[in-house]
């Protein structure tokens, strides 16, 4: 699977509960930081580092490329329908939020799912622990 192939589309959401969860603001930021157009997803925050947050997929201002999903496991297959009603057929889910229900559902839907990995690995320049699991994954 080409992961970083996903990190090359224009237009994100990030799904996550920034306000209790570190990595949704990290994929945010890091998107932000490359120069992505990136709509914050959080159904419990009116802003996400200051932007405007949308509650659901379906409340997003214009249509995103792909979605990444970093909720709660027992979500992810909601989120993972709603990016399907809203036409987005790509879809990254962290590897701490995946579900064998979100990855059949996936399926069934015909979209194109990143899974088994951190997103943050792909958007942080630099040494850091994520580069490293980065380099291990390239082997």
């Amino acid at each position: 699977m080409n992961y970083q192939a996903f990190w090359e589309l224009d237009r994100y959401a990030v799904v996550g509960h920034s306000s209790k969860r570190r990595f949704p603001l990290l994929t945010y930021t890091g998107l932000k930081q490359r120069g992505k157009t990136v709509f914050p997803v959080d159904p419990e925050a009116d802003q996400i580092d200051g932007d405007p947050a949308c509650r659901d997929l379906a409340s997003l201002p214009e249509r995103v490329d792909g979605v990444v999903i970093e909720t709660p496991p027992e979500e992810s297959a909601g989120w993972v329908r709603q990016a399907a009603d809203a036409g987005i057929s790509r879809v990254w889910i962290h590897q701490r939020c995946d579900t064998a229900e979100a990855r059949t559902l996936a399926r069934e839907k015909g979209l194109e799912l990143w899974t088994g990995t951190c997103a943050v690995m792909y958007l942080r320049r630099g040494f850091h622990i994520h580069g490293f699991h980065r380099l291990i994954n390239r082997t």
